[in-house]
């Protein structure tokens, strides 16, 4: 009889998922979660964030909120077809927007779920479903592509993200020998167009690769004494006037997504009904100082994003000499 409870302990010890081995990490806001030792069904609380870094190690995700039940994304943008290329398997939808689909996800059986520090409020409820890892996100806490190299180390990645780095860094290298001149001494200031100018904050691909180049930030404080916004991106309002004043050596301009076209003419009319005539009075427009880029390919916290970024500096650099 011993001998057949024990074959019957070993058994459910090798077939119990909740028996499967787990260990407790302490996310960025200070939970103690315990999670699968290698998770093998996420799911994720915003696709752009979260999603994007997951997948550029290689993951699949199971689920992610933002997506319909007919795998469309919430906005016209899919960023996993922009920034990771055509042909990735998409996660299934359990809610585009507002409230949370609790049985859609429930019926992905996720055995983690990934949610951002804006997402606290929602932990207890998701934690219903699956554990709950409350990752940061803003600007003020994370910067260039960390993301992805913190969720690399919570699901077990960091070799994968590693090897990323790497060759994304010995491109750094090659394109800084490229350029006719050294941009340790040259300034730069992204600025993303909505219904109004906002100043982009630090966490994306974007500024890492500029950055990495040896670029630096051109300094504007505050403008208009507003509150930032945008989660990640930390868009920071810039009035009109305050624009036409700024003279970055280089100038990034990113269009909206909800926009008629995130290419150079789209961008350049978006701007143009903001700051009607700011191409003949602008130092950077009248000195060709100006990079359009798409900011579905850039403004994840990505080293995929980091590579459409040092593409777009590439392009630009040849067109310009």
């Amino acid at each position: 009889m011993r001998f057949l409870v024990s074959c019957a302990i070993a058994a459910l010890l090798a077939t119990s998922p909740v028996l499967a081995a787990e260990r407790t990490v302490t996310d960025d806001t200070g939970r103690k979660v315990t999670i699968p030792e290698q998770p093998e069904h996420i799911v994720v609380m915003h696709e752009p964030l979260l999603g994007i870094p997951l997948m550029d190690l290689g993951l699949d995700l199971t689920g992610s909120f933002g997506r319909a039940d007919d795998g469309s994304f919430v906005i016209a943008v899919d960023f996993i077809d922009t920034v990771l290329g055509e042909g990735k398997t998409k996660p299934k939808g359990f809610g585009p927007v507002g409230q949370l689909d609790l049985e859609k996800l429930r019926a992905l059986e996720p055995d983690l779920i990934v949610a951002s520090e804006l997402d606290a409020g929602k932990a207890d409820q998701l934690a219903t479903v699956a554990p709950v890892y409350l990752q940061n996100v803003g600007s003020s806490k994370v910067y260039g592509f960390d993301v992805e190299e913190d969720l690399a180390a919570l699901v077990g990645r960091e070799d994968v993200f590693a090897a990323r780095k790497a060759a994304y860094e010995k491109r750094v290298e090659d394109l800084r020998t490229k350029l006719p001149f050294d941009p340790a001494d040259r300034t730069y200031l992204p600025v993303f167009l909505t219904d109004q100018l906002n100043v982009v904050g630090d966490s994306s691909g974007m500024v890492q690769a500029l950055e990495d180049l040896g670029y630096s930030r051109l300094d504007v404080g505050a403008p208009s004494g507003a509150s930032p916004a945008g989660g990640s991106m930390m868009l920071m309002p810039l009035s009109a006037e305050e624009f036409g004043k700024l003279d970055p050596d280089v100038l990034v301009l990113l269009n909206s997504y909800m926009a008629g076209g995130r290419d150079e003419a789209g961008t350049r009319a978006s701007l143009s009904k903001i700051v009607p005539g700011w191409d003949q009075f602008m130092k950077p427009a009248r000195e060709n100082r100006i990079l359009f880029v798409d900011p579905a390919k850039v403004i994840t916290p990505s080293v995929a994003s980091a590579e459409h970024m040092l593409d777009a500096i590439a392009g630009w650099n040849e067109t310009t000499q």
